[in-house]
């Protein structure tokens, strides 16, 4: 029973993730990019919020990370994370710069 709350918590999760992007692009080819993510603990959750931030980069890139642990073609810097326990679990939103190299 356990391992089910854990898989209705992650499926929650894999869909709450919100993504914002600033229309103003940073210097070259970056841009500034937060996401917020919700998980059983926060590992989960600061997981949730990487993940939607590089789907919104580039998928490609995000399947590589999710393969290898690498974001091909791009340098993201790292995320700032502000977390708060509640609702879920815990809740997660993060922020970085991601340049395209």
């Amino acid at each position: 029973m356990t391992s089910f709350k854990w898989i209705a918590v992650a499926a929650i999760a894999v869909v709450t993730p919100i993504v914002a992007v600033s229309g103003a692009q940073a210097a070259g080819n970056c841009v500034s990019k937060a996401a917020e993510g919700t998980g059983s603990d926060e590992k989960a959750a600061k997981f949730q919020v990487y993940e939607a931030l590089l789907q919104a980069t580039d998928w490609s890139t995000w399947a590589a990370w999710m393969a290898n642990g690498t974001t091909p073609g791009y340098k993201v810097n790292p995320v700032k994370y502000r977390c708060s326990k509640g609702g879920l679990g815990v809740t997660c939103r993060g922020q970085t710069t991601i340049c395209k190299l």
